[in-house]
């Protein structure tokens, strides 16, 4: 498989999610006076995307494992345009939110593989680089998302946002029929069974359902009470018959690599505190310091110019301090930056995005480089999972704090300085999962980009001593 052409496939695909994320915020209310849609409507063409995307995002990296990431790019990139250009075509409501339901299908399964195809092309010692130009190019498109969006409805209509994804979406499916695939491991095969997949993504769906109507219906909703009981139960059940089954959805290997698990509960804490401070700033900026949308974004982008920045140095000093020294420096920014937010300064959000870039750039290393051999799937749609339920967590501490509800600016303050603690403690819980990360590589061992030896980790080693499947 040719480097090149696996990053650029990875880039791509990691770039079209996180512009699609992004270029949607200036589309909803063009998308709700033209078709007509309620509040409630409008919230679904979202909600529908994250439900999909979180409930097979595992399942796809599996797949991937088992029939070659490539493949799964191909089919992923295919389907997501398909699904767009029907999102384009439309003629209500009820079609953008049923295609929003299948594009999110598919964007789980081009997720994982965009960074499975890392650990596939590149050695241990190149892939921090990797990562870290993957990391960069997720930031460029992130920030220009609102941008873009904002130019096509303004010339054209909420419409053409859709279009722009068939043709990128069709670039990367010819890069990844552009590769090689090679065979997939012998950890990857076997069949995969019916059960485990449907208990796990019906659990992530009722949670991230939950999650989403936290804003609405608060803590205590109903809606939100029944999802996050029937995430709990669904969730013990995966649990009981992962332990009992001879082919598990998340195999031994992975569930007893602590760098994987540590790295997951680093994305998961510190994505929920940023999302979650970037909710509240949102309300911050234009309801309480009456900024108009176009001043608030330039307040913002200092974030992603030490986003873009930041990511070649993280994955530098990865390599001469170790990931949990970096780790730890980002976590402690984030925190800092989160804590400093009340303020609406740049400096803050600057702040943010060099201690954000930092923590992706180690924690995805981290996940890719110790990925057992022939589970980097399946750890890549653990990562994009956590990055997705991560920031459902975020904003509904945001919300249930107040954020976005305050009517006045004495209200909107006062709703911020007590949502912006919260979200700087959880953030701040990363800092016992980026203690568990693997420090310094001894000198003269070849160093990956979480300190992932040439011998290779130590989940990597458990799996050949043992054979799990």
């Amino acid at each position: 498989m040719r480097p090149l052409t696996a990053l650029l496939a990875s880039a791509a695909g990691a770039a079209l999610v996180a512009l699609d994320g992004t270029v949607l915020i200036v589309v909803q209310p063009a998308l709700r006076r033209d078709l007509g849609a309620s509040a409630a409507q409008v919230q679904w063409t979202s909600t529908a995307y994250l439900l999909t995307v979180a409930a097979f995002l595992v399942i796809a990296g599996r797949l991937g494992d088992r029939y070659g990431h490539p493949r799964l790019l191909l089919v992923g990139a295919l389907g997501f345009a398909a699904a767009s250009a029907g999102i384009a075509l439309a003629p209500g409501v009820g079609w953008v939110i049923a295609l929003r339901a299948v594009q999110g299908l598919f964007g789980a399964l081009l997720q994982p593989a965009t960074l499975a195809l890392l650990r596939l092309a590149y050695p241990p010692e190149r892939l921090g680089r990797a990562v870290a130009v993957r990391t960069g190019v997720i930031a460029v498109a992130a920030a220009t998302g609102p941008l873009t969006g904002g130019l096509l409805v303004a010339r054209l209509d909420w419409r053409a946002v859709f279009l722009l994804n068939v043709p990128v979406a069709l670039g990367i499916a010819v890069l990844a029929a552009a590769l090689r695939p090679p065979v997939p491991g012998r950890a990857g095969s076997g069949r995969l069974g019916v059960r485990g997949p449907a208990l796990l993504a019906a659990a992530l769906a009722a949670a991230v359902y939950a999650l989403a109507g936290v804003p609405e219906h608060g803590w205590r909703g109903m809606p939100v009470r029944l999802g996050s009981t029937a995430a709990l139960g669904l969730g013990l059940l995966f649990v009981r018959g992962e332990l009992r089954s001879r082919r598990p959805m998340v195999p031994v290997a992975v569930a007893r690599s602590r760098p994987v698990a540590a790295s997951l509960a680093l994305l998961l804490a510190v994505s929920g505190g940023l999302f979650g401070a970037l909710y509240t700033a949102t309300f911050l900026l234009q309801d309480v310091r009456g900024l108009d949308p176009l001043a608030a974004g330039v307040r913002v982008l200092p974030m992603t110019a030490l986003m873009v920045a930041g990511a070649p140095l993280s994955g530098r000093a990865v390599r001469r301090y170790g990931a949990r020294s970096t780790a730890l420096a980002g976590t402690g920014l984030v925190v800092a930056g989160i804590a400093a937010l009340g303020s609406g300064g740049p400096v803050a959000f600057g702040v943010l995005g060099a201690g954000f870039a930092a923590v992706m750039v180690t924690a995805t290393g981290t996940v890719v480089g110790d990925a057992p051999p022939g589970y980097a799937g399946v750890v890549g749609g653990l990562k994009q999972t956590a990055m997705n339920v991560g920031p459902s967590i975020g904003i509904a501490l945001a919300a249930s704090a107040g954020a976005g509800t305050g009517a006045g600016s004495g209200a909107g303050a006062g709703a911020a300085g007590a949502a912006l603690p919260v979200l700087a403690l959880l953030a701040a819980a990363g800092l016992v999962a980026a203690a568990l990360l693997p420090g310094r590589t001894p000198m003269g061992e070849a160093s990956g980009p979480a300190g992932v030896t040439g011998r290779g980790s130590s989940a990597a080693r458990g799996c050949r001593r043992r054979r799990y499947g």
